[in-house]
């Protein structure tokens, strides 16, 4: 009776192993995400606490000492938001509440709009914007037109925290019979090989390649995935230490 029962459970646990090693992994990863959360607001909390606290102290009476305070809470607070929107977007991404508008429209003019818009944050690194391509061959796509610009900005927007001085930031379109495979392209310092799997995550930084100095929400490459995939297409990403990194996505052609 007893080795009857045992070998039960044997077979039981063996049919289960699968389920409790996947409940295990997602006890981690949410132990993990809840940390992450409470850090980074934990950090703009303790930030603002530390101004109001000096302005409380006399502060105020300095006209000079209480503006530059006010204006750091403030930044401290605009970051606070930040964070809560870009949760509050992928939550709604992943409870399927969010609709895309699929339209077709003009991929290539989206790319020239995101590089107006880049320009002066390109500027002050001495980062070229490059469009490899003709500028003036429409590259028709179906989709939601203003989540793609989202995506574009994000992934120019990371190019350029960690892309070289004085180097390129690129785009490129290659034809793939019913779909485009867009490249933007950086030539930073790259991410660690074991760092690629994770760098979709959600707050995942690296030590070295996405430092917390660079600043953003640590949320924005996450919310990329979230909208690539929301049009049942694909994102990657390939680097190399010290010669850059190139995240790559598909779009249905119209």
């Amino acid at each position: 009776m007893l080795d009857a029962v045992s070998q039960d459970v044997e077979q039981w646990a063996e049919f289960h192993e699968k389920e409790i090693a996947d409940l295990k992994r997602l006890e981690a990863y949410r132990r993990e995400f809840l940390g992450n959360v409470s850090h980074e607001l934990k950090t703009p909390i303790t930030t603002i606490q530390g101004y109001v606290l000096t302005l409380l102290d006399g502060g105020m009476d300095d006209p000079k000492v209480n503006k530059k305070y006010l204006l750091r809470t403030a930044k401290s607070i605009n970051r606070m938001i930040a964070i809560v929107n870009d949760l509050e977007t992928i939550s709604k991404f992943e409870a399927g509440i969010i609709q895309l508008q699929q339209k077709k429209f003009n991929f290539t003019y989206s790319v020239k709009e995101v590089f107006d818009f880049m320009e002066m944050k390109a500027q002050k690194r001495g980062i070229s914007l490059v469009f490899k391509g003709n500028p003036d061959l429409p590259c028709y796509v179906m989709g939601d037109r203003e989540k793609i610009r989202q995506v574009l900005i994000n992934l120019i927007d990371n190019a350029l925290k960690y892309g070289k001085e004085s180097g390129e930031t690129s785009v490129s379109i290659f034809d793939m019979d019913d779909h485009v495979l867009i490249e933007i392209t950086d030539d930073g310092i790259g991410i660690e090989e074991q760092d690629i799997p994770r760098v979709f995550e959600r707050f995942y930084r690296t030590e070295k390649s996405r430092s917390r100095a660079q600043g953003g929400t640590g949320l924005g490459l996450a919310i990329v995935k979230h909208i690539i995939e929301a049009h049942k297409q694909t994102i990657n990403v390939r680097s190399k230490i010290d010669l850059g990194s190139t995240f790559a996505f598909t779009l249905k052609k119209a």
